[in-house]
């Protein structure tokens, strides 16, 4: 029998039940939530200083402090190993200062940008910069992990280490940066006084939370998210899009995209270039995607569970009125691949077998090395959180890009203010910059069980995360899995991502691919310098460590797109006929074109 005749898989859905309160709402909740009414004005005093610190709790950042300090001050040992380092840097600088052809004994990491201009080459600027670079190479040093301090404390204390580093970098001075002092000979000036109108707009729009409107020629439902198509559904939470077939014959199997709500959608569906969506279209498969709402502080009180519930739930039920009795390929991205996680299991839990396959890009279900992001995740930062949110109702756009710029905050911060403000440089329009500019807010309540429940208390992995009163098990997942990591991704890190495999039996294909969050994501064929790494898993194998299965499959040239499609294909049972667009007598008519009107909201 070919794989066109197959029938398609059967699937069940489990007889609908009254809802029943999501446990993990009320999970080891805050004291302050049932405290006297008088803490109230605490929680307010915390709001308002939350609000200075940029969201940031200094106590964790003091008792990391402490805790280094104190046990530097009882090493004796390890004090004269931090003084024979500063010996040895200082005889490294010496020597590379009295023989002027010497080589550089330090160089920048390979994120750090702010020295890539020649002149830094050259003297006096060349000592400058190895000056910084021996000076960070001690603190690297110091602030190690050392027996008897306690791991997180040890990456808090060299985290805030380099933050310091970064503000007295010889880069951010117009007087030690060659690059600064060449422009300004060069322009008459004119790049400082450019520099400040762009730091006086830029200090109004922060003052005023106002936003800069697209460039042109990025222009979102023109040049971005413009892959055609239909809005098919539509509820408080998310618009349902239907893209229109472009090929004569499609995939019996529709494609679901779950993106993250931290995020526009778009970044799935960007330029046509680099388009994802496009690029599923264009092979022939049915592709549905969501686009959340961008809540208010109306929507204070939507859970993780209305996002599970009445966001991809009610998305399946669309997709699967549309096209009834064929699996759906289902895909989740980030954040969004982390709720598909648990709908996944969950519905494994249930007996519901609609999901064909699940994809989960740059998705964790672990969060034990989270990577950085943990650094500011404790009960005195949640705690810290949520006052602000308590008072303003959600976690606003500003408040979550500061977090993910000082994790690499001497190029997402200090080149990008050096560029603007001392060489007069505007932003270089780009679809990723628009994306990235039009970020989403976190609804209080969401984000706090998010927070608590998956990153504080890794409830989802360590079998303590409840569905409708319910415990669910990742384990139960049974149908393929297809999950992608990306080499130098600072939100999601590859290898707790990698960990899927840990927790799950089924057959599991796994993808590492070059680039970082978003940019290994977007690996379109023909971009230039990408490659990947791929194996399959088979149902009950052996577990294999990150870097003992890194070590085991060499890389490959080229885009993992075609990987992916190639794998969804055969997933599948074979080509028909394209669907009609929604199903308005099962209650999904077509209500306007992509992208929609929510990715419109502000």
């Amino acid at each position: 029998m070919t794989r066109a005749s197959r029938k398609p898989k059967p699937f069940a859905v489990p007889p609908k039940e009254a809802p029943v309160p999501v446990v993990i709402a009320k999970a080891k909740a805050a004291p302050s939530d049932q405290a006297h009414p008088h803490q109230n004005l605490d929680r307010a005093a915390r709001a308002a200083m939350a609000r200075l610190s940029g969201g940031v709790s200094t106590h964790s950042f003091t008792e990391a402090w402490n805790d280094w300090a104190q046990h530097l001050a009882r090493s004796p040992g390890r004090q004269m190993e931090l003084a024979e380092r500063a010996v040895l840097n200082a005889w490294k600088l010496m020597g590379m200062a009295t023989a002027p052809g010497a080589g550089s004994p330090y160089a920048p990491k390979a994120h750090d940008h702010r020295f890539d201009h020649p002149d830094w080459q050259k003297l006096p600027f060349k000592h400058l910069q190895q000056g910084f670079l021996a000076w960070q190479d001690w603190w690297d040093h110091a602030t190690a992990p050392t027996r008897g301090l306690r791991p997180e404390d040890a990456e808090r204390t060299r985290f805030l280490a380099r933050q310091m580093l970064d503000v007295v970098s010889p880069s951010n001075f117009p007087m030690l940066n060659p690059e600064i002092i060449g422009q300004t000979v060069k322009t008459g000036g004119r790049n400082l006084t450019e520099g400040a109108a762009h730091l006086m707009h830029d200090a109004v729009k922060t003052m005023t939370g106002g936003r800069d409107p697209a460039p042109e020629g990025f222009e979102i439902g023109k040049e971005l998210a413009c892959t055609p198509g239909k809005v098919v559904f539509r509820n408080d939470l998310f618009e349902l899009i239907q893209y229109t077939p472009q090929t004569a014959k499609v995939h019996a199997e529709p494609i679901l995209i779950v993106p993250a709500w931290i995020m526009k959608y778009y970044i799935l569906d960007l330029s046509p270039h680099n388009s994802m969506v496009r690029y599923l279209v264009a092979q022939g498969f049915t592709v549905f995607m969501m686009s959340w709402c961008n809540p208010t502080a109306d929507q204070r009180e939507l859970s993780l569970e209305d996002y599970r519930k009445h966001g991809v739930m009610a998305a399946l039920e669309a997709v699967c009125a549309i096209m009834p009795e064929v699996p759906v390929h289902a895909v989740g991205y980030c954040l969004g691949g982390t709720i598909l996680a648990i709908t996944a299991a969950t519905m494994a839990r249930d007996a519901d077998t609609r999901f064909g396959t699940v994809t989960l890009m740059a998705a964790q279900v672990d969060f034990a090395e989270a990577g950085e992001l943990l650094l500011f995740l404790d009960e005195s930062q949640i705690a810290f959180l949520e006052d602000m949110m308590w008072e303003q109702g959600y976690l606003d756009r500003p408040q979550m890009a500061r977090a993910f710029a000082a994790i690499r905050a001497e190029d997402l911060i200090y080149t990008r203010n050096v560029q603007r403000y001392f060489l007069g440089r505007d932003d270089l329009p780009s679809d990723i910059g628009v994306w990235n500019a039009d970020s989403t807010r976190m609804p209080a309540r969401m984000h706090s069980e998010y927070l608590r429940g998956l990153f504080l208390e890794n409830r989802l992995t360590a079998g303590r995360f409840a569905v409708e009163g319910r415990v669910i098990a990742l384990k139960d997942i049974s149908v393929p899995l297809f999950v992608v990591g990306t080499e130098t991704d600072h939100i999601a890190p590859w290898r707790s991502v990698y960990k899927t495999q840990l927790f799950t039996d089924g057959p599991l294909t796994f993808v590492l691919t070059k680039g970082g969050h978003n940019g290994g994501i977007l690996s379109e064929p023909g971009h230039a310098r990408r490659h990947y790494r791929i194996a399959h898993r088979p149902s009950g194998a052996l577990y294999i460590s990150p870097d003992a299965w890194f070590a085991q499959y060499d890389p490959k040239e080229g885009s993992w797109w075609p990987e992916w499609t190639q794998w969804l294909a055969r997933q599948g049972n074979g080509m028909v006929s394209p669907p009609e667009t929604g199903a308005p007598e099962r209650g999904y008519a077509p209500l306007c074109d992509a992208p929609g009107e929510y990715v419109f909201q502000p």
